[in-house]
């Protein structure tokens, strides 16, 4: 495995990549690596000729208040685990590299990023737009693959490159979980043991959610009423939203139709989690 860190180099070694007409399968990522990131890699490694993983911990898209220096960093260790996945090409850019002196240029991918987390994060998938449209034309990947947990990140990063005209496909990875049910993030390893016993419930509501749906329940506000209720009934977690949007322009819906995404952000203490499920209904 290479790690790269300028611009030059990323473009020397994956010149020869693309002159040879093999293919570039790219993951994005903020590091500290769990089983969720090794999953794409996995899928990178297995649909395209060479795999590039990047990591750097985006400034643009923490709030004032959010947890930018705080977020977890260990770069030997994420190294480590990764050159076990046969992963090609680390790349490591600085924040100089990515945000020169000079840089003045934002993405803003209207109406979509200003929902759900959107909502109580007023710049934060600008941030997101901005550093990977910066970074897909640093790698210029064929594919990149990202992962459905973070799924209005999906929804935003599918709409920047279908309106820039970025030659990339974007392949959407399954969300990775603990065995209770605990959707993989890296800020998990903020949970007291108390939060992390708790934590489970939020998969539990979704399921419980999708059960009801399944039996015939369309009415959205009594299927967030279901997981609001389980949340507080078995857990100390401070509900931030639960939603029931349209999984492809996140338009909140009233009446439960089509493709459904149901997405929940619930506090743990200080700890911010995120989860969703996708049902497709057929009406």
């Amino acid at each position: 495995m290479r790690i790269i860190k300028t611009i030059k180099h990323l473009n020397q070694v994956l010149g020869k990549t693309r002159a040879k007409g093999e293919t570039i399968g790219f993951v994005p990522t903020m590091g500290y690596f769990h089983e969720g990131h090794l999953s794409l890699m996995r899928q990178a490694k297995k649909e395209c000729d060479m795999c590039v993983v990047s990591i750097y911990v985006n400034p643009k898209q923490f709030g004032p208040k959010e947890d930018l220096k705080s977020y977890p960093r260990n770069i030997k260790r994420d190294a480590s685990m990764i050159s076990k996945e046969n992963v090609d090409i680390l790349f490591i850019p600085s924040d100089n590299v990515v945000y020169p002196n000079s840089y003045l240029t934002y993405i803003d991918v209207e109406r979509i990023s200003n929902l759900l987390c959107g909502a109580f994060r007023p710049e934060h998938f600008k941030g997101v737009a901005t550093v990977v449209a910066k970074l897909l034309n640093m790698v210029r990947p064929d594919v990149m693959y990202l992962g459905q947990k973070d799924a209005q990140q999906v929804a935003v990063l599918k709409q920047m490159v279908t309106d820039l005209n970025f030659p990339v496909t974007i392949k959407v990875v399954a969300t990775k979980r603990e065995k209770d049910g605990l959707a993989l993030s890296s800020r998990n390893v903020y949970l007291s043991s108390q939060e992390r016993r708790e934590a489970p419930v939020l998969y539990r509501a979704l399921n419980l959610a999708a059960h009801h749906i399944r039996q015939g329940e369309h009415e959205a506000s009594k299927v967030l009423g279901i997981i609001k209720n389980t949340i507080k009934q078995h857990s100390n977690g401070k509900i931030q939203y639960v939603a029931c949007v349209d999984a492809n322009t996140l338009q909140p819906l009233k009446i439960l139709k089509g493709k459904v995404l149901i997405a929940l952000s619930v506090y743990f203490g200080k700890t911010r989690l995120i989860d969703n499920v996708t049902i497709v209904i057929k009406n």
